[in-house]
Parts: C-alpha cells; sequence; structure tokens
C-alpha cells in the first residue's frame, strides 16, 4: 500500500544540501518521490512517496538516521529535539516522468 507523509523540519537549504549529500545518489527500495520546498515562515516541509511504509521505516532506519542524528548531536548535545511529526496524507495517485 502506497505510503505518503509530509513533515515540517527545522533546518535551511544549507542543511538540506549536506545531508542529501552524504546520503548519495542511489534510492532506497521502495522510493517514489521525495520533494523538499522552502516554507514562508522558514525551515522545509517535506513530501514523501514511499511503495510501503515498511520502506521508509527501513531507509529511516539504515540510512537516514545515521546521517541526520550525528549533524543533530553536534548541535544540540544530549538534548536533541524529538523527530518532527509525520502527518500521513491519502495518495490517490502518483505521477511522475
Amino acid at each position: 500500500m502506497t505510503y505518503a507523509f509530509t513533515q515540517d523540519v527545522p533546518i535551511d537549504a544549507t542543511a538540506y544540501d549536506k545531508i542529501i549529500a552524504e546520503l548519495g545518489p542511489d534510492p532506497a527500495p521502495g522510493f517514489v518521490v521525495h520533494l523538499a520546498i522552502a516554507r514562508p515562515e522558514g525551515g522545509l516541509r517535506y513530501i514523501d512517496v514511499w511503495e510501503t511504509e515498511a520502506d521508509f521505516e527501513k531507509f529511516a532506519e539504515e540510512r537516514l538516521h545515521p546521517v541526520v542524528h550525528p549533524m543533530l548531536h553536534a548541535v544540540f548535545g544530549d538534548d536533541m529535539p524529538p523527530e518532527p511529526e509525520r502527518v500521513p496524507l491519502d495518495v490517490i495517485h502518483v505521477w511522475t516522468a
């Protein structure tokens, strides 16, 4: 079942670019599409679509968190903020190039 969500994150484009560089160019199994857009009030909004929620969870644990957590730890030390809320989206249709 397709899994999609939106998530607002308190980082800027520079921090995002560092994360993307560390993740590398290879897409994860089950990945469909990821958008990162600037929010007028600051930070970024992610819109993600995955084949399944399990695909995203595996990617987050194996690739995303090992990149993001050290970056957050460098800024916040042991007082790291909680993971931003993921708001599920009801997918009607996905059209890609």
